[in-house]
């Protein structure tokens, strides 16, 4: 089957909050580093979630390019906690503008790639058009 652009393009916005995840995860390291958490252990903790975080971004940037819907199912869900995470920082006073645009904008284009992979890898299933055909008969 051949890849669709909103596959590669879904793949593309997957990889890129991967590598963004990422670096907030080196971030998050060197501030513990540098002695700006309150508790280590829980520095530790927040900054291997982010890195297990990242590894999942990326591993379902590459399961969307082999057509896998766990893939695509993952990076819906975490398109929508985006979405939900920038509708969530307007109401902090002053308002992230910058955030809530870049995660907002980000979490709505990988949500309508991924919706438009679905659809489309979903009409091109062959054993869905056996299914309709017996279902015709």
């Amino acid at each position: 089957m051949r890849r669709s652009g909103s596959a590669v393009l879904a793949a593309v916005i997957l990889a890129l909050e991967g590598a963004a995840i990422t670096v907030i995860g080196v971030i998050e390291l060197f501030a513990l580093g540098s002695g700006d958490a309150s508790s280590i252990p829980s520095g530790v903790a927040l900054i291997v979630l982010t890195f297990i975080g990242a590894a999942a971004l990326v591993a379902f940037a590459l399961g969307v390019l082999r057509h896998a819907s766990w893939a695509r199912s993952g990076g819906i869900v975490l398109q929508v906690l985006g979405i939900a995470l920038a509708l969530a920082a307007l109401g902090i006073q002053p308002t992230p503008w910058s955030f809530v645009l870049v995660i907002g904008v980000a979490g709505i284009a990988g949500l309508v790639a991924l919706i438009a992979t679905v659809r489309r890898e979903g009409a091109d299933d062959p054993r869905l058009r056996r299914r309709d055909a017996i279902d015709d008969e």
